[in-house]
């Protein structure tokens, strides 16, 4: 995820090594949650790049202590405000078969609390018994992974989105990406080297793809709806031995959307078999294998939620997202590496050529997606 281009712009390696430092007041701020037993031991927590996340252990309870990075997200009382809805709306429905992670009130009876830097902190229930995984071993896994999604926009498609407000907006917005792209991408750029010339070709050659998803909304062919934001591998809890699904997480880009972005998303980051981190775009293969699963598994649970024009948009959407992630990549090699923070130089150009990699991937793979899909969304219409 990358800071909101409209936000002021703060470098990310400065943005998060201030970020994922323990602040001295930690156990202070933990204090004022209503926690009944003692306070013990406040430890850093996973590998997030966002906010500042740590374990809290209290009388063999543990939790989720969390400070939500105001870099990133401008108003984080939204976020605030749709965990609450959000969490009201689940609670209404019975066996839902999908945890969300539980806030834990303030003292004071909230849901937050701010500092006295006015950075505002939070406390959530820990899921115990639950890991994630790195990558996915397995059809069964596939699976599940496809079933959450599909549970969680199940679940939400009875919440009018209206009643979210936008905690990150422009997200997903790819024709605004494009536009930045093209402002950055002059005569100049070509001059940079042939790895610059193939990726500028590769991007103005598909350039009417990134409207594709926002000319369906705007027509009224797809509506907006409650969408995750961030559905990758990282943000699905499993059971401990691996096998089903428990949870989704980084709930803080819920927000109105289009589930296309988060199917087609969930698949780009699970698909890739080579993964984010290969260095040879030549090595980028897209698994349709675990992409049948995933999409079985969520058209089973989205039974009677999709129409016919969300599913054709369906295929488009797989192609989008990792356009639009190396769009990203690309523009912010071109303006200095200010967003995505790096750790060498070269680095965003080479993940924009793996994502465009994929892109090729799936275009190579059209026909037999496109069966795919038909295949696995044939009793799925509303």
């Amino acid at each position: 995820m990358i800071i909101n281009r409209s936000l002021p712009i703060t470098p990310l390696g400065q943005s998060f090594s201030r970020m994922r430092q323990q602040p001295p007041h930690c156990h202070e701020i933990a204090a004022r949650f209503a926690i009944a037993h003692p306070l013990g031991a406040i430890e850093p927590l996973g590998r997030g790049l966002i906010n500042d996340t740590f374990s809290l252990d209290a009388g063999g309870q543990r939790y989720v202590l969390q400070r939500i990075n105001g870099a990133v997200f401008p108003a984080p009382e939204r976020i605030m405000a749709n965990l609450r809805v959000l969490g009201a709306h689940l609670a209404e429905r019975a066996d839902t078969g999908l945890r969300l992670p539980s806030l834990i009130a303030t003292r004071e009876g909230g849901d937050f609390l701010r500092d006295a830097d006015g950075a505002i902190w939070r406390l959530m229930e820990f899921i115990p018994n639950a890991v994630t995984l790195t990558r996915i071993e397995h059809d069964a896994q596939a699976r599940e992974v496809g079933a959450v999604l599909g549970r969680f926009h199940r679940l939400a498609a009875s919440l009018h989105s209206e009643r979210l407000a936008l905690s990150l907006p422009g997200f997903h917005a790819t024709p605004e990406y494009l536009t930045r792209f093209l402002a950055v991408a002059g005569q100049e750029a070509r001059q940079e080297g042939q790895a610059i010339r193939d990726c500028l070709d590769f991007v103005l050659e598909r350039r009417g793809l990134a409207d594709v998803l926002e000319a369906a909304q705007a027509s009224g062919a797809i509506p907006l709806r409650v969408t995750h934001g961030d559905p990758k591998l990282d943000n699905i809890l499993f059971a401990r031995d691996g096998g089903h699904a428990l949870a989704l997480i980084d709930l803080d880009t819920v927000q109105p959307g289009l589930i296309q972005h988060d199917l087609g998303d969930c698949l780009r980051s699970c698909c890739n078999r080579g993964g984010e981190g290969t260095r040879d775009p030549a090595g980028v293969r897209f698994d349709m294998t675990l992409c049948a699963g995933i999409l079985a598994g969520y058209a089973n649970e989205t039974r009677g939620v999709l129409a016919q024009a969300d599913i054709d948009l369906l295929y488009d959407a797989i192609r989008l997202m990792p356009f639009e992630l190396g769009l990203r990549f690309l523009t912010d090699h071109l303006e200095g590496d200010r967003y995505f923070r790096i750790d060498e130089p070269g680095q965003n150009l080479r993940k924009a050529r793996i994502q465009f990699a994929l892109v090729a991937e799936i275009e190579r793979q059209e026909e037999a997606l496109r069966v795919l899909i038909a295949t696995c969304f044939a009793h799925a219409l509303n």
